[in-house]
């Protein structure tokens, strides 16, 4: 067995040795990898010595590949100076103490899937589970990015989440990315008991911007595979809909917007979705026949340009008699809920109605 991850917290007791670390001849298929320009190309590609050329001049040689560096380098801010201590957020654990995370690696297709594992400490037996999927416009990020919102929902609700990596685009475009957090959610179903989760109760559906994309497309793939539906689906930045240009509120705020605009938009729905129709039910959940669908709580900002097929979503779940609780701050932008010690309110107002949705019964 690999070694498990450097510099991470004592292991859950609650967790399966077995998955604390890469099994032997297996390889953690999320992890980003620098880009060779000429990797989709074979070596007896009779256009080889032309890309050669190109390459020598360029990397990486696809524009697509080109263009994903600059996003993740601002997308984690590594330019960027930050002088001014007051405006850097505390970790998740400083500002949600009492809650262990554990790396593990779970199993999907070609390998296994980074991911953490949040607990409280003291939370004893095993306990109901929510799969947790992080945002990133599908492009970037990982599961350490949503540190604080998965130790604030484990706290808070008293439950075990399990916040997965998937496989990023480009480089991954649809449906791999979504096809591996299904593949953590169906290894889920049967073997929670693994990571001190349980279950008999399902699994609840949860992520924030692309993950809430992922979580709501969830209780479709499962009924394409004949596994129990999740219990439930939460939706941070609510994101269903790769037509955005249809609504108004996408029209106002998308063109300067702040942290999601039209260019990014325009960027991450080209890599996620190169040859994949924009009403793709998987990719546009809004579309789905929402019949049966598990209860839903969403939420979206009045500046965030999404909210209004965020809205419409809620819309169409409730005209399918679906319970749906939504939540729609005046005012704030997309990833609003993002960052603890903010002075807005909002963001504690949310992980509330957050708790008491999870509390109630058959949740």
């Amino acid at each position: 067995m690999a070694a498990t991850e450097q510099g991470a917290e004592p292991s859950d007791p609650h967790i399966d040795t077995s998955l604390l670390a890469i099994p032997d001849g297996s390889g953690d298929v999320t992890a980003v990898r620098p880009i060779d320009g000429l990797s989709f190309v074979t070596t007896d590609d009779p256009a080889m010595p032309s890309y050669r050329v190109i390459a020598n001049n360029r990397r990486p040689v696809a524009l697509r590949d080109l263009m994903i560096a600059p996003v993740r380098s601002g997308y984690i801010g590594d330019s960027h100076a930050r002088p001014d201590p007051a405006l850097t957020p505390r970790s998740g654990a400083e500002a949600v103490p009492g809650v262990r995370s554990t790396v593990v690696y779970l199993p999907v297709r070609d390998g296994v899937a980074r991911a953490r594992v949040y607990r409280p400490v003291g939370l004893e037996g095993p306990h109901p589970v929510v799969l947790y999927v992080h945002g990133g416009g599908f492009t970037v990020g990982s599961c350490d990015d949503t540190d604080y919102i998965t130790r604030r929902i484990a706290r808070d609700a008293q439950v075990v989440v399990v916040s997965t990596d998937y496989r990023l685009a480009p480089e991954h475009p649809f449906p791999t990315p979504l096809d591996d957090v299904a593949d953590v959610y169906e290894w889920l179903c049967t073997s929670a008991g693994a990571l001190g989760g349980r279950t008999d109760v399902g699994v609840v559906a949860a992520g924030d911007s692309a993950g809430s994309n992922f979580a709501a497309a969830l209780p479709l793939v499962a009924a394409r595979r004949g596994l129990r539906a999740p219990r439930a689906v939460v939706m941070l930045g609510a994101f269903v809909d790769f037509a955005q240009e249809r609504w108004d509120s996408f029209q106002r705020l998308a063109p300067r917007g702040i942290v999601y605009d039209s260019a990014f938009f325009g960027f991450i729905r080209s890599a996620y979705l190169p040859t994949t129709a924009w009403d793709d039910p998987l990719a546009s959940p809004l579309e789905a026949d929402l019949t049966g669908y598990p209860p839903t709580f969403l939420t979206a900002g009045t500046h965030d340009p999404i909210v209004d097929s965020a809205k419409a979503f809620a819309e169409r779940l409730a005209s399918a008699s679906v319970e749906v609780e939504g939540y729609w701050p005046e005012g704030m932008p997309h990833g609003y809920y993002f960052f603890p010690d903010v002075q807005s309110p909002e963001g504690d107002i949310v992980f509330d109605l957050l708790r008491d949705f999870l509390a109630r019964p058959g949740r």
